[in-house]
């Protein structure tokens, strides 16, 4: 399996991240609004992470605009925003040795930087 990282190119903390990663990190890049996620690529993200609820970011504009906090959203609901627009994916993910590094916390960037380095 190869090294990826799903990120938004537009987003300047993706970008930071990017900037900060070690300059022979073997990744392949996959900006997310060039190239949506595909079916199977959630699904790969899906099995490493346990939950589509893990992937989806509750800091999209678009979650706050659709009043979505406030409606029950089921796995099943996740999936389908995730699929339907790239700013539902929480950015960036990282998939590196079969291991999955959701978000931009710093402790995720941290334990990323070291697996690369």
């Amino acid at each position: 399996m190869t090294n990826k990282i799903y990120y938004l190119a537009s987003c300047d903390t993706c970008r930071k991240i990017i900037k900060s990663l070690p300059k022979d990190a073997n990744l392949i890049f996959h900006d997310i609004k060039q190239n949506p996620i595909s079916t199977e690529e959630l699904e790969e993200m899906h099995q490493l992470s346990g939950s589509y609820e893990a992937l989806f970011s509750k800091k999209a504009q678009l979650y706050k605009s659709l009043d979505l906090k406030n409606k029950n959203l089921t796995e099943t609901d996740y999936k389908k925003y995730i699929l339907e627009h790239y700013t539902f994916l929480s950015r960036p993910v990282f998939i590196i040795e079969n291991k999955i590094y959701i978000g931009n916390s710093q402790k995720n960037i941290l334990d990323v930087l070291n697996v690369l380095s």
